[in-house]
């Protein structure tokens, strides 16, 4: 089973090919494919490429699921018998990603359930 590790967002994740994750906003709407490129390693079985600190020309292709804001975090101060509460609220934004290809340093591996673009039918005259 091939495996990359990226960084995204300020963040390391270890990622499989059909893996759907949430990461950092991302640019692009959804059914937008999105590259990554800092990918930190790279491994299948026994076979751990790791890069310094990234793999040059290793990618990992991802496909746009969802953009979202996650759950409320409210957040309060509070100062003891002066009547005193503030009281706020944060949405943070970010997108779900479905892992398509993970390529690089010799390894390539793409799910076989992401429709591949087909060729126009020929059309008779």
């Amino acid at each position: 089973m091939v495996y990359a590790i990226i960084r995204t967002g300020g963040k390391q994740h270890r990622v499989s090919v059909g893996d759907r994750i949430d990461v950092e906003k991302l640019p692009g709407e959804v059914g937008e494919t999105v590259e990554i490129d800092q990918v930190l390693a790279v491994g299948e079985g026994d076979n751990l490429e790791v890069g310094s600190p990234v793999i040059p020309d290793a990618k990992v292709t991802c496909e746009v699921v969802l953009q979202d804001r996650a759950r409320k975090v409210l957040v309060g101060k509070y100062r003891r018998r002066k009547n005193y509460y503030r009281k706020n609220g944060h949405r943070q934004s970010f997108t779900r990603v479905r892992i398509d290809e993970i390529s690089g340093a010799g390894i390539h591996a793409t799910d076989p359930k992401v429709r591949q673009p087909e060729s126009a039918p020929a059309t008779e005259s």
